[in-house]
């Protein structure tokens, strides 16, 4: 991506945090839960990162205080302009409006006899007569126009009063009502989610119903939710779902029990073209690793070893399970893994947590929506041949699922 201020900026910041720990990329990627390559391409400039999440981890790790995570907040916000700016696509160009013509144009001759040329002409100015009088509007009587816009208006009116409120999605549900004068208490929590993510930060497969002519080429892992977006891609065999909590307090620990997953619909595989985003990929760290079958008749989330390939050496992260405890300075990151073979799944996540004597369930959606995975299997798959610009069929298709 194109460098600019913002972005030299927030990378300096970066480098600094991590100059002042001393630890090498691979030993601070392995508790951020990214690569080393991932790491160094924050520190480099080369990529901005698509959440603030795993940079205030990073200034925790640190030892960064609060005034030093609001400047590295605040630059990273104008980072990641600049990175959705460069992903964004150009706008359409809106045709111009006809110039207007302050005229009234003359009717359209209705049929009748031909005129006669030996008649004199009635626009002609006669000196002798009066002037005809004008037609004026009678008062009180409302134009046409007027009339069906006040019609408009009145329909609105009763529209609104039949449905009371702005139209919800079905996707969306209306939050839960209280009881009069009482409002529900905040969470003792807060958490994101990362919904774009790719294996490694490089290997990941989309569905999308186009021909490759139509596709554009495959963005780098931090712009994958726009390029997603504008082709109205659909997560091909696996999703990705970071889930970050961390506690408003430094002392009051919140205990994550149980994650449960809902499957919501469950319909035939998406019949559209695989587009791989790399053809192999590098190094990962992939710690508190739940791994989701959406083709069983209960998923489950299932905790399982994670893979350190940052290094020369892979080496194996034992598997954690429930409960954790996150505080505000000790926050927690966990990665779903949802795949599938046979189904186009939509799906939820569901965080049990108690906390001061308090319990409760969090729904974690995308953006009020389910998730959604489509199995690949038998489908069409394409790479990209950078040397060529275009989208080739993959040898491996055979291998998708």
């Amino acid at each position: 991506m194109p460098k600019d201020a913002a972005v030299e900026e927030f990378a300096g910041l970066v480098r600094a945090l991590k100059a002042r720990d001393g630890r090498s990329y691979e030993a601070l990627g392995r508790r951020l839960s990214v690569s080393a390559s991932t790491l160094h391409r924050y520190c480099s400039g080369a990529t901005v990162p698509e959440e603030f999440a795993v940079v205030d981890r990073l200034a925790l790790l640190c030892g960064a205080d609060e005034k030093e995570r609001r400047a590295l907040e605040a630059a990273w916000t104008e980072a990641d302009r600049t990175r959705r700016r460069a992903a964004s696509p150009a706008p359409m160009p809106v045709p111009a409006a006809p110039e207007s013509n302050p005229e009234p144009s003359a009717p359209e001759p209705g049929p009748g006899p031909a005129p006669d040329p030996t008649a004199p002409d009635p626009s002609a100015a006669d000196p002798s007569a009066p002037e005809a009088p004008r037609a004026r509007p009678r008062h009180g009587a409302p134009a046409p126009l007027l009339v069906a816009a006040a019609v408009a208006l009145v329909v609105l009116a009763l529209a609104a009063a039949l449905l009371g409120h702005p139209t919800r999605t079905a996707s969306a549900p209306a939050p839960a009502s209280t009881a009069p004068g009482r409002t529900a208490a905040p969470l003792p929590f807060t958490w994101s989610i990362g919904s774009q993510l790719w294996e490694g930060g490089c290997g990941h497969t989309y569905l999308v119903n186009r021909a490759p002519r139509a596709v554009a080429p495959p963005p780098v892992a931090a712009d994958s939710g726009a390029w997603a977006g504008t082709h109205g891609a659909v997560h091909g065999g696996e999703a990705l779902v970071r889930i970050t909590v961390q506690g408003r307090s430094p002392s009051d620990a919140v205990v994550l029990h149980t994650l449960h997953v809902r499957v919501v619909d469950r319909a035939a595989p998406l019949p559209w073209n695989a587009y791989r985003m790399d053809n192999g990929c590098g190094g990962a760290v992939t710690p508190r690793h739940f791994a989701v079958d959406l083709d069983r008749p209960r998923p489950l989330a299932r905790p399982v070893d994670g893979l350190d390939a940052s290094g020369a050496e892979v080496r194996k992260i034992p598997a954690v399970s429930f409960p954790y405890k996150v505080t505000s300075s000790d926050p927690e990151e966990l990665l779903v893994s949802a795949r599938t073979a046979g189904c186009d799944c939509r799906w939820y996540l569901e965080l049990e947590w108690s906390a001061g004597g308090r319990t409760g369930t969090v729904r974690i959606t995308d953006g009020g929506k389910p998730f959604r995975t489509s199995g690949t299997r038998g489908r069409p798959a394409y790479v990209h041949d950078s040397a060529e610009g275009r989208w080739i069929t993959d040898s491996d298709s055979g291998q998708t699922g």
